[in-house]
């Protein structure tokens, strides 16, 4: 197979292990009334990942943050982010939940969701910018945070329209909100935050980069 050999090492296990997650999300799924609409467009993007790879031309690093997102939201699909049950998984590992470690009476897998999606693009779409047109990597970092702040508006307009075609068990059930009538602009803060910490890592690193070739160059 031609695609194949086209990805690298770690896009071939990327892949593979995107579809045994997605496949693995579907056993004794408990919220079957809404798991099509999360998984659909997982599903989708992995069936189209070998044809993007190779259009994106995009680096491991890259393509691992997008594949990490994928994992977080695979988890959020199975589960529904209002249900997920992170407090059990920790009071399993430190016998304790997180919830009442830190005071919290809702549950915050979706916030944890929006704030690593923001996270997680930057890179991604900053790479993709300075590949396709040239732009200097400051700018491309620019853009990456204003590309995060755009989807996650057209995401909230999203769920909003789904919030009208739904029945209201499965409009909560997909959308999380949880009786927080400010989760939207809640969400794309958290995405913005992630967003701008991810550009000022990536920034840092770059020029924490660029001064040590200097010093190289100049021994």
């Amino acid at each position: 197979m031609a695609f194949w050999r086209d990805l690298s090492r770690v896009q071939r296990g990327m892949w593979v292990l995107g579809f045994v997650g997605l496949g693995l999300a579907q056993i004794g799924q408990p919220y079957p009334q809404v798991a099509v609409l999360h998984h659909m467009p997982t599903l989708l993007f992995l069936l189209a990942f070998p044809w993007l790879s190779k259009r994106l031309d995009l680096s491991d690093t890259s393509w691992m943050c997008l594949f990490a997102f994928l994992a977080i939201h695979t988890v959020g699909g199975r589960y529904t982010y209002t249900n997920t049950p992170y407090d059990t998984w920790f009071e399993a590992v430190l016998g304790a939940g997180l919830n009442p470690l830190m005071g919290w009476e809702r549950n915050h897998y979706d916030r944890f969701a929006h704030l690593a999606f923001g996270a997680l693009m930057v890179a991604p779409i900053a790479e993709l910018f300075r590949r396709k047109a040239g732009i200097s990597f400051k700018l491309s970092l620019y853009l990456g945070i204003e590309f995060v702040l755009a989807l996650s508006a057209l995401y909230e307009v999203f769920e909003w329209g789904l919030s009208i075609i739904l029945a209201p068990a499965n409009v909560e059930a997909y959308n999380g909100q949880q009786g927080d009538m400010w989760d939207a602009q809640k969400d794309m803060a958290l995405a913005f935050a992630g967003s701008v910490s991810a550009a000022l890592y990536l920034l840092v690193r770059n020029t924490r980069g660029a001064n040590t070739t200097r010093k190289k160059d100049g021994a």
